[in-house]
């Protein structure tokens, strides 16, 4: 079962309804027992870094979450600010990041102007391996809003590239700990595959 993350942040039914559409049992909670007993979690997110790092810090399962990822690496994925909290900082705030991911979180500044921001619509992705999240993924089309975007110190730990003006990362992973910068709630089957892919894994 998969624990969809309530920290009053995020479009949490939205992604509810795409894993029942698929077949994936999971469930809306801030409930602490339900999260130490799931076997993955989903963390959503959407807004300003800090306010989104600072409600996650003091939601009441917090600490329980960090020993079930950290500890018995159960895994979690992150959707769009939900990745950029896995970081260790963003330029959007002052807080720290999570900093399970090895990365920072920067905002765009493409040399072509004539591309918006923030970056809004579909896009590919291009991924580092054909195993795990994009599975059967390698043709794709995922729906993006967003103006910042994160930058692996490492650079194994990048699972899928995109381009916007220039290269980005769109996707990371670090052993049992995943993020997508882009909505896969919202990208139709593309978007079900991937969370199918998470679900099974």
């Amino acid at each position: 079962m998969i624990a969809i993350l309530d920290y009053g942040i995020g479009n949490l039914k939205s992604i509810y309804n795409m894993f029942k559409k698929i077949g994936v049992e999971s469930v809306i909670t801030s409930d602490i027992q339900v999260i130490k007993k799931a076997d993955k979690y989903l963390l959503p997110g959407v807004g300003s870094f800090d306010h989104g790092i600072n409600s996650l810090r003091n939601a009441p399962f917090f600490g329980i979450l960090e020993k079930e990822v950290l500890e018995h690496k159960k895994p979690i994925l992150g959707i769009c600010l939900g990745m950029q909290l896995l970081t260790n900082s963003s330029e959007e705030g002052k807080e720290k990041g999570l900093g399970w991911i090895d990365a920072k979180t920067i905002k765009f500044d493409l040399e072509d102007k004539s591309l918006s921001i923030p970056h809004m619509g579909w896009n590919s992705v291009c991924p580092t391996s054909q195993d795990g999240l994009f599975k059967d993924l390698d043709e794709n089309r995922f729906y993006f809003v967003h103006s910042y975007y994160v930058v692996c110190n490492n650079e194994a730990n990048i699972l899928g590239i995109t381009n916007y003006g220039a290269s980005f990362t769109s996707s990371v992973h670090k052993d049992n700990i995943y993020g997508v910068q882009f909505h896969p709630e919202k990208s139709h089957k593309f978007g079900m595959k991937l969370l199918k892919n998470f679900g099974e894994s």
